[in-house]
C-alpha cells in the first residue's frame, strides 16, 4: 500500500474518507469547467464519488491522490492515476482556485508521472485534457507529451495526450518523487 508520494513542496498521499470535508467545497463550477462531470450537488453525491475511487485503488484499477502542501498540510486539489491495468495509464489533475498559478499542478502531476513510470508496466501515459486548457496543456507538453487524439464531450472539445514513459525532466529534483513506503524508482530509470 502506498504511503506518500513526495515531490519538492507537495505530500500526495492515497484519498481517504478524512479528505472530503476539505475537497468538497473546492469543487465549484467554474473549476469544473474543464472536466466532463459537475460538480457534485451535495456532499452524500460526493461520498458515492469517493467511494468508488476507494474500490477502485482496492481494486488496483485506479489511483486518486491528495495533494497537499508539504509545509503546511494545506490541501491544495487531487491528482489521478487511472487505467492502471492498461498499457497506457491516464494522468489527472485539479488544483483548488485560489491556489492555481504556482505550479503545483505541474509539481503534482510531475511527481506521480516518475513515481507511475517506476512502479508499473506501461509503454506511455494519456493526459486528456479541453483543448482551451492552456495552462493544463502546458503540464503534458513539460512532460513530453504529444497531441494523439481528439474529441468533443458535450461540455468542450478536447486532445489527448500520449506522454513518453520516461523523459528527463528539467528540474532535477523531481527524481526524488518517491513513497514514505517501499514505491521507490530504480535509480537511473528516469534517465536522469
Amino acid at each position: 500500500m502506498i504511503d506518500v508520494i513526495e515531490s519538492p513542496r507537495l505530500l500526495l498521499a492515497p484519498f481517504s474518507p478524512a479528505d472530503a470535508d476539505e475537497a468538497y467545497p473546492c469543487m465549484t463550477p467554474s473549476l469544473t469547467r474543464y472536466m466532463v462531470s459537475e460538480p457534485p450537488a451535495s456532499p452524500d453525491e460526493f461520498a458515492a464519488s469517493w467511494r468508488a475511487w476507494i474500490e477502485a485503488c482496492a481494486d488496483g484499477t485506479e489511483w486518486v491522490f491528495t495533494v497537499r502542501e508539504k509545509m503546511n498540510n494545506r490541501f491544495l486539489g487531487l491528482a489521478g492515476l487511472g487505467r492502471i491495468q492498461t498499457p497506457n495509464p491516464e494522468l489527472g489533475i485539479w488544483i483548488r482556485e485560489s491556489r492555481q498559478g504556482n505550479g503545483f499542478g505541474r509539481e503534482a502531476v510531475t511527481c506521480l508521472y516518475l513515481w507511475a513510470g517506476a512502479n508499473f508496466d506501461c509503454s506511455c501515459f494519456i493526459y486528456p485534457v479541453a483543448e482551451d486548457n492552456y495552462f493544463s496543456r502546458r503540464i503534458a507538453e513539460s512532460l513530453g507529451g504529444v497531441v494523439t487524439n481528439s474529441g468533443a464531450t458535450p461540455k468542450y472539445r478536447y486532445v489527448v495526450y500520449s506522454i513518453p514513459r520516461y523523459r528527463p525532466v528539467p528540474d532535477a529534483s523531481f527524481a526524488n518523487a518517491t513513497t514514505r513506503s517501499t514505491c521507490e524508482p530504480q535509480p537511473g530509470a528516469i534517465g536522469l
